[in-house]
Protein backbone atom coordinates (compact mmCIF):
# COMPACT_ATOMS: atom_id res chain seq x y z
CA UNK A 1 0.00 0.00 0.00
CA UNK A 2 1.30 3.68 -0.83
CA UNK A 3 1.21 5.52 2.66
CA UNK A 4 2.23 8.37 1.20
CA UNK A 5 -1.00 8.53 -0.77
CA UNK A 6 -2.87 6.92 1.78
CA UNK A 7 -2.07 9.14 4.26
CA UNK A 8 -1.64 12.61 1.76
CA UNK A 9 1.59 12.76 3.63
CA UNK A 10 2.94 16.48 2.84
CA UNK A 11 6.37 18.15 3.41
CA UNK A 12 8.26 21.43 4.32
CA UNK A 13 11.83 20.88 3.87
CA UNK A 14 14.58 23.12 4.61
CA UNK A 15 17.82 23.52 2.87
CA UNK A 16 19.38 21.67 5.62
CA UNK A 17 18.75 17.89 4.90
CA UNK A 18 19.58 16.56 8.40
CA UNK A 19 17.42 19.53 9.80
CA UNK A 20 15.37 18.35 12.90
CA UNK A 21 12.05 16.64 11.63
CA UNK A 22 8.57 17.87 13.40
CA UNK A 23 5.51 15.63 12.69
CA UNK A 24 1.87 17.05 12.76
CA UNK A 25 -0.93 15.07 13.79
CA UNK A 26 -4.58 17.07 13.59
CA UNK A 27 -7.47 16.32 16.06
CA UNK A 28 -10.78 14.87 15.62
CA UNK A 29 -12.54 15.93 12.62
CA UNK A 30 -10.02 17.87 11.34
CA UNK A 31 -7.00 17.94 8.46
CA UNK A 32 -3.78 18.35 8.07
CA UNK A 33 -4.25 21.86 6.69
CA UNK A 34 -5.38 23.31 10.10
CA UNK A 35 -1.66 23.76 11.19
CA UNK A 36 -1.30 26.13 8.19
CA UNK A 37 -0.80 29.15 10.45
CA UNK A 38 1.82 27.40 12.44
CA UNK A 39 4.34 25.87 9.94
CA UNK A 40 5.50 29.30 8.83
CA UNK A 41 6.88 29.55 11.96
CA UNK A 42 9.37 26.88 12.16
CA UNK A 43 10.08 27.22 8.26
CA UNK A 44 13.64 26.71 6.95
CA UNK A 45 14.56 25.35 10.66
CA UNK A 46 12.97 22.12 10.93
CA UNK A 47 11.92 19.29 8.04
CA UNK A 48 8.10 19.11 8.63
CA UNK A 49 5.61 16.42 7.88
CA UNK A 50 2.31 16.65 7.81
CA UNK A 51 -0.14 13.97 7.07
CA UNK A 52 -4.11 12.97 7.67
CA UNK A 53 -5.28 10.16 9.49
CA UNK A 54 -7.36 7.74 6.85
CA UNK A 55 -10.93 8.40 6.88
CA UNK A 56 -9.72 12.48 7.45
CA UNK A 57 -8.96 15.32 4.69
CA UNK A 58 -7.71 14.31 2.03
CA UNK A 59 -6.51 10.29 2.94
CA UNK A 60 -7.55 7.58 0.72
CA UNK A 61 -11.01 6.49 2.10
CA UNK A 62 -11.09 3.37 0.18
CA UNK A 63 -8.50 2.64 3.24
CA UNK A 64 -10.76 2.75 5.82
CA UNK A 65 -11.26 -0.38 7.99
CA UNK A 66 -13.82 -0.25 10.63
CA UNK A 67 -11.78 -2.30 13.25
CA UNK A 68 -8.80 -0.90 12.34
CA UNK A 69 -9.92 3.17 13.19
CA UNK A 70 -12.54 2.21 16.14
CA UNK A 71 -9.91 2.65 18.50
CA UNK A 72 -6.82 4.86 19.04
CA UNK A 73 -4.75 2.20 18.13
CA UNK A 74 -5.42 2.11 14.86
CA UNK A 75 -4.61 5.80 14.12
CA UNK A 76 -1.52 5.38 16.16
CA UNK A 77 -0.94 2.90 13.73
CA UNK A 78 -1.42 5.50 10.73
CA UNK A 79 1.45 7.97 12.51
CA UNK A 80 4.18 5.13 12.81
CA UNK A 81 3.40 3.86 9.15
CA UNK A 82 3.46 7.78 7.82
CA UNK A 83 7.25 7.62 10.06
CA UNK A 84 8.23 4.50 8.75
CA UNK A 85 7.93 5.17 4.95
CA UNK A 86 10.50 8.52 5.44
CA UNK A 87 12.86 6.57 7.10
CA UNK A 88 12.72 8.47 10.47
CA UNK A 89 14.09 6.46 13.23
CA UNK A 90 15.06 8.56 16.09
CA UNK A 91 14.76 11.92 17.01
CA UNK A 92 11.28 12.81 15.87
CA UNK A 93 9.60 15.54 17.30
CA UNK A 94 5.47 14.96 17.79
CA UNK A 95 3.40 17.62 17.83
CA UNK A 96 -0.17 16.79 18.25
CA UNK A 97 -3.71 18.35 18.89
CA UNK A 98 -6.43 17.06 20.98
CA UNK A 99 -6.77 13.36 20.52
CA UNK A 100 -3.86 13.11 18.49
CA UNK A 101 -2.07 14.11 21.75
CA UNK A 102 -3.32 10.86 23.29
CA UNK A 103 -2.52 8.56 19.76
CA UNK A 104 1.35 10.61 20.11
CA UNK A 105 1.68 9.32 23.37
CA UNK A 106 0.60 5.72 22.87
CA UNK A 107 2.82 5.81 19.87
CA UNK A 108 6.07 6.60 22.28
CA UNK A 109 5.11 3.93 24.67
CA UNK A 110 5.16 1.32 21.71
CA UNK A 111 8.66 3.07 19.85
CA UNK A 112 9.96 4.75 22.40
CA UNK A 113 13.40 5.39 19.94
CA UNK A 114 11.78 6.98 17.76
CA UNK A 115 10.44 10.22 19.39
CA UNK A 116 12.84 12.98 21.60
CA UNK A 117 9.74 14.99 22.43
CA UNK A 118 5.90 15.39 22.49
CA UNK A 119 4.19 18.78 22.10
CA UNK A 120 0.58 18.26 23.09
CA UNK A 121 -1.87 20.63 22.19
CA UNK A 122 -5.42 20.84 24.18
CA UNK A 123 -4.89 16.87 25.27
CA UNK A 124 -7.18 15.17 27.46
CA UNK A 125 -6.14 11.21 28.18
CA UNK A 126 -10.09 10.75 29.13
CA UNK A 127 -12.45 13.37 27.95
CA UNK A 128 -15.52 11.85 30.87
CA UNK A 129 -15.87 12.55 33.94
CA UNK A 130 -14.36 10.23 36.57
CA UNK A 131 -15.62 10.94 40.34
CA UNK A 132 -14.14 11.67 42.33
CA UNK A 133 -10.81 12.08 41.75
CA UNK A 134 -11.31 12.73 37.84
CA UNK A 135 -12.61 15.10 35.97
CA UNK A 136 -12.40 14.74 32.12
CA UNK A 137 -15.38 17.60 31.03
CA UNK A 138 -18.04 14.98 30.09
CA UNK A 139 -20.97 13.17 31.52
CA UNK A 140 -21.28 9.96 29.17
CA UNK A 141 -25.01 10.49 28.43
CA UNK A 142 -23.68 13.99 27.57
CA UNK A 143 -20.92 12.31 24.97
CA UNK A 144 -24.18 9.85 23.50
CA UNK A 145 -26.06 12.66 23.05
CA UNK A 146 -23.83 14.26 20.84
CA UNK A 147 -22.95 10.90 18.73
CA UNK A 148 -27.00 10.53 18.56
CA UNK A 149 -26.86 14.07 16.98
CA UNK A 150 -24.17 13.03 14.83
CA UNK A 151 -25.50 10.35 13.50
CA UNK A 152 -29.16 11.48 12.45
CA UNK A 153 -27.98 15.03 11.47
CA UNK A 154 -24.40 15.49 10.42
CA UNK A 155 -24.66 18.90 9.55
CA UNK A 156 -26.21 19.99 11.99
CA UNK A 157 -23.99 18.49 14.45
CA UNK A 158 -21.08 20.13 12.35
CA UNK A 159 -22.21 23.50 13.25
CA UNK A 160 -23.23 23.07 16.55
CA UNK A 161 -19.51 21.73 17.13
CA UNK A 162 -17.29 24.14 15.24
CA UNK A 163 -17.85 26.63 17.71
CA UNK A 164 -17.67 24.68 20.78
CA UNK A 165 -14.34 23.85 19.50
CA UNK A 166 -13.10 27.11 18.27
CA UNK A 167 -13.86 29.19 21.41
CA UNK A 168 -16.46 32.27 22.10
CA UNK A 169 -15.33 34.98 20.62
CA UNK A 170 -13.31 33.49 18.18
CA UNK A 171 -12.38 34.26 14.95
CA UNK A 172 -15.39 33.06 12.72
CA UNK A 173 -13.20 32.15 10.00
CA UNK A 174 -11.16 29.31 12.45
CA UNK A 175 -15.45 28.13 13.23
CA UNK A 176 -16.00 28.23 9.47
CA UNK A 177 -12.82 26.24 9.05
CA UNK A 178 -13.64 23.58 10.94
CA UNK A 179 -17.03 23.16 10.38
CA UNK A 180 -16.47 22.58 6.73
CA UNK A 181 -13.88 20.02 7.59
CA UNK A 182 -16.29 18.44 9.90
CA UNK A 183 -19.22 18.55 7.00
CA UNK A 184 -17.08 17.48 4.54
CA UNK A 185 -16.04 13.41 6.81
CA UNK A 186 -17.79 10.92 6.01
CA UNK A 187 -20.08 10.18 8.62
CA UNK A 188 -20.01 6.53 9.53
CA UNK A 189 -15.67 7.39 9.70
CA UNK A 190 -16.15 10.62 11.81
CA UNK A 191 -18.38 8.51 14.13
CA UNK A 192 -16.00 6.10 14.28
CA UNK A 193 -12.77 8.31 15.25
CA UNK A 194 -15.36 10.00 17.49
CA UNK A 195 -16.05 7.10 19.70
CA UNK A 196 -12.68 6.09 19.43
CA UNK A 197 -12.04 9.89 21.17
CA UNK A 198 -14.72 11.02 23.37
CA UNK A 199 -14.74 7.04 24.49
CA UNK A 200 -10.73 6.37 24.99
CA UNK A 201 -8.85 6.37 28.01
CA UNK A 202 -5.60 5.99 27.95
CA UNK A 203 -4.70 7.09 31.70
CA UNK A 204 -3.60 3.90 32.82
CA UNK A 205 -1.28 3.92 30.12
CA UNK A 206 0.69 7.74 30.98
CA UNK A 207 3.42 6.18 33.33
CA UNK A 208 4.66 4.18 30.85
CA UNK A 209 5.61 7.04 28.55
CA UNK A 210 9.12 7.41 28.44
CA UNK A 211 9.40 10.61 25.88
CA UNK A 212 9.34 14.25 27.48
CA UNK A 213 6.58 16.27 26.87
CA UNK A 214 4.81 20.22 26.53
CA UNK A 215 1.52 20.52 27.37
CA UNK A 216 0.08 23.35 26.39
CA UNK A 217 -3.40 23.69 28.06
CA UNK A 218 -6.09 26.60 26.87
CA UNK A 219 -7.38 29.20 29.82
CA UNK A 220 -10.88 28.68 28.45
CA UNK A 221 -11.59 25.45 26.77
CA UNK A 222 -15.22 23.91 26.81
CA UNK A 223 -13.65 20.56 25.88
CA UNK A 224 -10.49 19.89 28.29
CA UNK A 225 -10.75 21.26 31.56
CA UNK A 226 -7.50 22.74 33.55
CA UNK A 227 -7.76 20.02 36.03
CA UNK A 228 -6.91 17.70 33.10
CA UNK A 229 -3.83 19.17 32.04
CA UNK A 230 -3.00 19.50 36.13
CA UNK A 231 -3.38 15.53 36.16
CA UNK A 232 -1.59 14.95 32.61
CA UNK A 233 1.46 17.02 34.16
CA UNK A 234 1.62 14.73 37.07
CA UNK A 235 1.55 11.44 35.42
CA UNK A 236 3.75 12.33 32.26
CA UNK A 237 7.48 11.39 33.06
CA UNK A 238 9.31 14.74 32.49
CA UNK A 239 6.31 16.89 31.53
CA UNK A 240 6.20 20.77 30.95
CA UNK A 241 3.02 22.26 31.32
CA UNK A 242 2.09 25.90 29.69
CA UNK A 243 -1.26 27.25 30.04
CA UNK A 244 -1.85 29.49 27.11
CA UNK A 245 -4.49 32.94 27.82
CA UNK A 246 -6.77 32.29 24.70
CA UNK A 247 -10.43 30.87 24.48
CA UNK A 248 -11.80 27.45 22.89
CA UNK A 249 -9.46 24.42 22.31
CA UNK A 250 -7.36 24.80 18.82
CA UNK A 251 -4.57 27.87 19.70
CA UNK A 252 -2.61 26.71 16.82
CA UNK A 253 -5.09 28.15 14.57
CA UNK A 254 -6.37 30.86 16.80
CA UNK A 255 -3.23 32.24 18.29
CA UNK A 256 -1.05 30.43 16.11
CA UNK A 257 1.97 33.22 17.74
CA UNK A 258 1.16 32.21 21.17
CA UNK A 259 1.81 28.38 20.01
CA UNK A 260 5.10 29.04 18.41
CA UNK A 261 6.45 30.86 20.95
CA UNK A 262 5.81 28.24 23.68
CA UNK A 263 7.27 26.02 21.60
CA UNK A 264 10.49 27.67 20.55
CA UNK A 265 11.28 28.48 24.44
CA UNK A 266 10.18 24.71 24.90
CA UNK A 267 12.56 23.55 22.23
CA UNK A 268 15.62 26.43 23.03
CA UNK A 269 18.27 23.51 22.70
CA UNK A 270 17.20 22.67 18.82
CA UNK A 271 17.10 26.38 17.62
CA UNK A 272 19.87 28.34 16.51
Amino acid sequence: MNIIQRNHVQQLLPADPDAPVMVYAHGFGCNQEMWGLLTPAFSGLYRQVLFDYVGSGRSDASAFEATRYRSLDGYAQDLLEVCDILDLTREVIFVGHSVSCSIGILAAIQRPELFSRLILIGPSPCFLNDPPAYHGGFQRSDLEALLELMAHNHLGWAHYFAPLVSGMGSDGQITTQLSDSFCSTDPLMARLFAEATFFSDIRNELTRCPTPSLILQHSRDALVPTTVADYLHMMLHDSTLEVLDVNGHCAHMSHPELVAAAMRRYLHHVLP
